[in-house]
């Protein structure tokens, strides 16, 4: 009898979505109090989970979601890093097909 895997799910903190992790994209607040994009998922601190969507990215953006759930003032700046990386990974991933 085949078990099917478990697909860990979590939740874009912009749009309240559950999607499969790979889905995603986490944003990461060290202990330093830096703000990154974490590709990998396997940063240590403090993570937010954003859906690799512009609408998400914008959203959070003009409500300051990502500020509030990592406890750091994000500059304008980190989204359009943000936006760049999606933008980044969509024409990547058009290319393997």
């Amino acid at each position: 009898m085949a078990t099917r895997k478990k697909i860990p799910m979590r939740k874009c903190v912009a749009t309240g979505e559950m999607k499969p992790k790979k889905e995603m994209l986490r944003i990461v607040r060290s202990k330093e109090g830096e703000i990154s994009i974490d590709p990998t998922g396997k940063k240590s601190g403090r993570g937010a989970y954003l859906s690799k969507d512009e609408e998400a990215v914008l959203l959070a953006k003009k409500k300051n979601i990502l500020a509030s759930h990592l406890g750091a003032a994000i500059e304008d700046s980190f989204y359009d890093e943000i936006l760049a990386f999606i933008q980044k990974e969509k024409k990547e991933n058009k290319q393997k097909l």
